[in-house]
């Protein structure tokens, strides 16, 4: 208690002088961000879907290594990182499905398809320099994107504004923290091209938590009269260590050990626990202007990634080639008395020829093969969708998918060799969305969506080894209202969103004695939720101050298992593991003369229960951190910034991502204590001649 009224203290100290520093005349509007999403190419407010946007420029309020930060300022998302390099994310959801990885969560980089087709996301593959802006969805979106319950993060670039030139940065700080990013970009506006490069390396908080990520991207854009392609490249080559996870006991006798030796397992120091990653996507998207009222974009992508995973009960290795691609057509026009009629029909397909390899682990290497695993994995949805606008007034989107998912596993180890195969098909998911703009001010939209989720390949083939085909896929309803608004020529913007969500057939993911995860199907839970978002924004002409910010971010949650009975155990009304009822995010930032800045952030998350028996819990915590930097005038060909910074100041002792359902109640992945990073920052811009 006394720690949150020092953070609330410093958050109310630093506010006031915002408030003093007020320049009508001077604003930025806040509507200027134009996104598009489901077809849709319209500022965020404008939107008919829950949706949020956040510019590669929010990593100034941390060191840059992860996106953790950036992710948990907005309601709804919850961004968890085990340890340095693994990461785990859920949109109005929980972590049951991820004991590691990301899944139920379509994600799309410029355009491709990072999700493959085995339903898993190696989002751990991105660095802060690869995009310009992530947009967030909420809620299913598989009335055009395909199967997930859990949402949609888009991330693009050459968004905003673009200015040939080079950037170069570089990053230090407590643990051994090393980060370098280098970016140039050369061209004009209709030929753009981006080369960028990464390095984030950390040796952890804990034992066993070395981390390092080399990360390369390029991206080309030629415009012409009627078509618009991008070509997009990206490689990442990273290793990171698994501490793996701690009871209470472990956890407060000495939070920066890794999981000792027990149960018949060696420790992951003995075991040299780590992962091997290597991925790599190519593509690109070309949008065609067939007419003035018919366009056509379509992507077409390969990937190919290489796992290695040394863990404390066995070795795995996979390899993971996919391929597809994605064409949507758009028809729009103006019909009489001021109605907007558009049409959009597509599809999108996906193939991936997977191997999987398990062995037992001797000191960080396979030994024995125990099960050599084939897997076909084949997703396509089709999809249309239709929107009626009136005068600006009124906005209607009604939009339907179908969708087949076939996964067919091949047990290369046994003799006779065994074939397993399970299709999910013709689920249909349609989405209605209404939107009335009343004054420009006051903006409402409601939504009803249906979400489908078959079983991700981790899933159906988890580390105990036992092929699950038996899963069903989990789907639900979504029925949400949203409320926007905007004061003060657009400086102030608030949205409200409330929603329930009942998912049937739930994943939930469970451990054995031994430790391995499996995953059954729960009878359902009922998601409710409210999500709070504002956002204020102003350049001023003051003497001291030059620009000031704030954003608060709240989520409330009553995440509870309707039905839920497993063997003698009832978990019926329960309350859902890995959710926290509460999340308040804050972030803050002055702008004072001659370039000096200071921004300040803070997170808060209720206790969090441990197990679907909700015997064991988390406690809250609280994480304040600050920066404070130098930038030199935004005119002329160099610009220099230098900044440092404090993480956790408040020095909680917490675990951000925790194993839930766990064995032997190892429950626990303690993340770093205050920490401390400095860097510095140049920029050359070409100026026009």
């Amino acid at each position: 208690m006394r720690k949150a009224i020092t953070t609330i203290y410093f958050l109310l100290l630093f506010t006031p002088s915002f408030i003093n520093a007020q320049v009508p005349d001077s604003t930025r509007v806040l509507d200027s961000v134009t996104v598009k999403a489901f077809e849709q190419i319209k500022p965020v407010r404008y939107l008919p879907v829950s949706i949020c946007t956040i510019s590669s420029s929010i990593a100034d309020y941390s060191n840059k290594t992860s996106l953790v930060n950036g992710l948990n300022a907005i309601s709804g998302v919850r961004m968890e990182e085990r340890s340095p390099g693994s990461y785990r994310i859920n949109i109005r959801g929980s972590s049951l499905r991820s004991p590691f990885g990301v899944r139920n969560i379509k994600v799309y980089w410029n355009d491709m398809p990072v999700t493959d087709p085995g339903g898993n996301t190696y989002f751990n593959q991105f660095a802060w320099n690869n995009f310009s802006n992530i947009s967030v969805l909420k809620g299913p979106a598989a009335s055009m994107y395909g199967a997930g319950t859990g949402g949609l993060i888009l991330l693009n670039n050459f968004e905003g504004l673009w200015k040939p030139g080079v950037n170069a940065e570089y990053t230090t700080g407590s643990y051994n923290l090393q980060n370098i990013f280098a970016t140039a970009r050369f061209g004009q506006k209709e030929n753009k091209q981006q080369v960028s490069y990464a390095h984030n390396q950390t040796d952890g908080y804990r034992v066993q938590t070395n981390m390092r990520r080399d990360n390369f991207s390029w991206v080309s854009n030629l415009k012409g009269y009627r078509y618009d392609l991008t070509a997009s490249l990206l490689f990442t080559d990273m290793y990171y260590q698994t501490p793996g996870a701690l009871t209470l006991a472990e956890f407060t006798a000495d939070p920066k050990a890794a999981r000792p030796a027990g149960g018949g397992f060696p420790s992951a120091v003995n075991a040299k626990a780590a992962i091997f990653q290597k991925n790599l996507i190519a593509g690109f998207t070309n949008v065609l202007h067939i007419s003035n009222h018919i366009k056509n974009t379509s992507t077409l992508y390969g990937s190919y990634t290489q796992v290695k995973n040394a863990a404390i009960r066995n070795y795995e290795r996979r390899i993971e080639p996919s391929f597809g691609g994605r064409t949507v057509f758009n028809y729009t026009n103006y019909l009489q008395s001021g109605l907007k009629l558009g049409i959009v029909a597509g599809a999108e397909f996906q193939q991936g020829y997977f191997n999987t390899q398990v062995a037992k682990n001797k000191n960080g290497n396979p030994d024995t093969l125990q099960t050599n695993d084939d897997t076909n994995n084949q997703a396509y949805v089709i999809f249309l969708q239709s929107t009626m606008e009136l005068a600006d007034k009124w906005l209607l989107l009604a939009g339907a998918s179908i969708n087949r998912t076939k996964l067919e596993i091949t047990r290369l180890s046994m003799y006779p060799v065994t074939r397993q195969s399970r299709t999910y098909r013709n689920e249909l998911a349609p989405k209605f969305s209404l939107m009335k703009n009343f004054n420009e001010k006051i903006i409402f939209v409601a939504t009803l969506s249906k979400g489908f989720s078959p079983p991700t390949i981790a899933e159906v083939l988890p580390s105990n080894g036992v092929i699950s085909t038996d899963l069903e896929a989990e789907q639900g309803w979504n029925y949400e209202a949203t409320l926007r608004s905007s004061f003060f020529k657009n400086k102030l913007a608030l949205e409200l969103t409330g929603f329930y969500f009942r998912l049937n057939d739930a994943l939930v993911q469970r451990r054995d004695a031994g430790g391995a995860d499996f995953f059954v199907n729960s009878g359902d839970i009922k998601q409710k939720g409210i999500e709070f978002h504002a956002d204020y924004r102003q350049f001023l002409n003051g003497n001291f101050f030059r620009s000031i910010s704030a954003r608060t971010d709240i989520t409330l949650n009553h995440f509870r298992y309707g039905s839920f009975i497993k063997g003698s155990d009832d978990f019926s009304g329960n309350q859902l593991p890995s959710v926290p009822s509460s999340v308040i995010a804050l972030l803050a930032e002055a702008g004072f003369n001659y370039g000096i800045y200071l921004n300040a952030s803070y997170y808060t998350a209720s206790s969090i229960y441990m197990n679907d028996a909700n015997t064991a819990k988390a406690d809250p915590y609280h994480l304040l951190g600050c920066q404070l930097g130098w930038k030199k005038k935004d005119r002329g060909t160099f610009r220099l910034s230098i900044y440092a910074g404090i993480d956790n100041l408040l020095d909680e002792s917490y675990s951000l991502g925790n194993d839930i359902n766990a064995a032997g109640n190892r429950f626990y992945n303690p993340a770093p204590r205050r920490n401390y990073y400095a860097g510095a920052a140049i920029q050359w811009i070409k100026q026009k001649k």
